[in-house]
C-alpha cells in the first residue's frame, strides 16, 4: 500500500513540474507576441552609426524626408540612397536623444544628430503597420 502512495505522489510531482514548465513557456511566448517588431531604439542605433542600410529595415514603403536643401516624399529605395548620401556627406559622429514619446500607437523621437559638418535637430515619426513600428517621416534641421 505504501508503494502505491509513493508512486501516486511521484506522478503528481511530475505532472505539476510539466504544468509549471509549460505555463512558463506559454507566458514567454505571449509576452513576446505583443512586442512590436522594431522600434525607436533600433532607429536610434542606425542614426548613431549613420547607417542607412540598417535604417531601411524600419522605413515604411514611402518616407517623407526633410533635409536643409529639400523636402519630399520618397519610396523606400530612394529614401535610403538619399539618407546614405546625407550621412556620408556630413560624416555622422553621434545621435543624442532629447525627447521620445508615444501617442496612440505612434512613436516619435527628437534628438541632435552630431556630424562633422555641424549639428542637426532630428525628428522622426513612426507608426504601427502589420505589428511593426515603421518610420513615416524624418527631419534634419540645422542648428
Amino acid at each position: 500500500m505504501a508503494y502505491f502512495s509513493l508512486l501516486a505522489g511521484r506522478i503528481k510531482f511530475l505532472s505539476m513540474k510539466k504544468f509549471v514548465t509549460l505555463t512558463c513557456v506559454a507566458l514567454l511566448f505571449l509576452a513576446s507576441a505583443f512586442k512590436p517588431v522594431g522600434g525607436l531604439d533600433d532607429v536610434i542605433g542606425a542614426l548613431r552609426n549613420g547607417n542607412a542600410t540598417e535604417l531601411a529595415k524600419y522605413v515604411d514603403a514611402n518616407l517623407e524626408i526633410s533635409l536643409p536643401s529639400k523636402t519630399d516624399n520618397y519610396s523606400r529605395q530612394q529614401a535610403i540612397v538619399i539618407l546614405q548620401d546625407f550621412f556620408n556627406t556630413n560624416g555622422v559622429k553621434s545621435f543624442e536623444v532629447k525627447y521620445r514619446g508615444e501617442n496612440g500607437g505612434s512613436q516619435f523621437c527628437i534628438g541632435t544628430l552630431v556630424t562633422k559638418a555641424g549639428s542637426f535637430r532630428t525628428t522622426f515619426f513612426m507608426t504601427e503597420k502589420n505589428k511593426a513600428q515603421l518610420v513615416k517621416e524624418i527631419r534634419f534641421q540645422p542648428m
